[in-house]
């Protein structure tokens, strides 16, 4: 339907342009068959043939020219959906060049496998593990990489009173949620786990360029951190390759910039975490952030309660409260990190966290499934006739409310 619409479109300018011509050549032919009794304008008293058709080559090259020129190529939205990091991810590049999306996303799944092959915790050969492997040891001189992220996480540490550590990796040996944990952790276990965990004791020589643990047994991870930062540098190896409207998708943890192919801004669905699978409301952005972090997806079930995969690094204990929480801001680390926070933190603490921030938003569904902003959203609502139930449709980012 569309290529028979383009065929008329052009048909139809083609035969007016012809038009065009044959009546202004008609005007100009006798316009210069007349003499000019004007004395301000210098016009020859005669045109031959030859000059006229010349003069309307170039009037119809110019418009054809402005013409094509006007017409912006269409864009299409290329998709490659893959594992990475241990988790999907679902990469986009919306453009008119089929072959430079394509380089686009494979240029952004090997930066975001080289990340994975800096910071990962579970492969051996890595930064991180080298990190953990000396710890109580000796320093471990590590990229510059690596220590910018150690000490953007230590800063995030701080701005939420330690709700957000990438010590608490000492923990995780406790927990499992692969389905294989049938008991719980004793008191004792956790405690001698929780004892590890301090931020402060992840000690950075930015200098000599080495990162050292101070206590035997710690750990440090960056699980909750660290999908978002490969989606920051995925997106930008694709901007540097001319992928002007994108999205890094990496479970959740996403990050937009542009438009869609059709040229709105992109629609991002939020995952009803009583519903898995069916969306709650809808976000409108271009240029933003949104992750969010729940206990619908990792979990296990002891006693017909729910532990989540969530780890309060205060207590050891997975964090209760909220069953899921949004963060939107334009940076997916930032976001990350903050998800993770807000959950441990809870409703209450955590809104009052983003309260504070200034072009950072959040949105919490608590334990007893009520909704949860920052100031700075608003809800609106539209009523199913055929149900006659109330329902949330789309959230709008208001920044200038604080």
């Amino acid at each position: 339907m569309h290529i028979v619409f383009r065929f008329f479109y052009s048909f139809f300018f083609t035969f007016s342009s012809l038009k065009f011509i044959s009546v202004a050549k008609a005007m100009l032919q006798n316009f210069a068959s007349k003499k000019q009794k004007n004395k301000f304008v210098k016009f020859p008293e005669k045109l031959n043939p030859l000059s006229i058709q010349r003069i309307f080559i170039v009037v119809v090259a110019l418009f054809f020219t402005t013409n094509l020129l006007s017409q912006e190529a269409e864009k299409f939205a290329y998709k490659q959906v893959l594992k990475l990091m241990g988790t999907r991810f679902e990469i986009t590049a919306v453009s008119a060049d089929e072959q430079l999306a394509k380089n686009s996303i494979d240029s952004c799944i090997k930066e975001i496998q080289r990340i994975e092959d800096l910071i990962s915790s579970w492969k051996p050969t890595t930064q991180t593990s080298l990190i953990n492997d000396n710890a109580g040891i000796q320093p471990v001189k590590v990229d510059r990489e690596l220590i910018g992220l150690i000490l953007r996480s230590k800063k995030i540490s701080e701005l939420t009173g330690g709700a957000f550590d990438i010590s608490f990796a000492s923990v995780t040996n406790l927990w499992k949620f692969d389905g294989t944990q049938n008991t719980l952790p004793t008191e004792e276990e956790l405690a001698k786990s929780v004892a590890k965990i301090n931020y402060k004791n992840i000690i950075v020589d930015e200098q000599n360029q080495t990162v050292f643990l101070k206590e035997k047994g710690m750990k440090i991870g960056f699980g909750a951190i660290g999908k978002g930062y490969a989606a920051n540098m995925g997106r930008k190896k694709m901007i540097e390759l001319g992928i002007k409207d994108g999205i890094v998708n990496a479970s959740g943890d996403l990050i937009t910039w542009g438009k869609m192919e059709n040229n709105s801004d992109w629609s991002i669905g939020i995952e009803n975490p009583k519903e898995t699978g069916k969306v709650m409301g809808w976000l409108v952005i271009s240029n933003m952030a949104v992750v969010t972090s729940g206990n619908y997806e990792k979990f296990f079930m002891f006693e017909g309660k729910k532990y989540s995969h969530i780890i309060n690094p205060t207590t050891g204990w997975p964090a209760t409260g909220s069953k899921s929480v949004t963060i939107i801001c334009a940076d997916a680390e930032i976001a990350d990190a903050l998800a993770t926070s807000v959950f441990i933190l809870g409703p209450e603490k955590g809104v009052e966290l983003i309260n504070k921030l200034k072009n950072i938003e959040c949105l919490i569904v608590t334990d007893a499934d009520e909704l949860v902003t920052s100031s700075g959203i608003k809800l609106n609502y539209y009523e199913n006739k055929a149900t006659k139930q109330t329902t949330n449709n789309q959230l709008i980012i208001n920044n200038n409310q604080k």
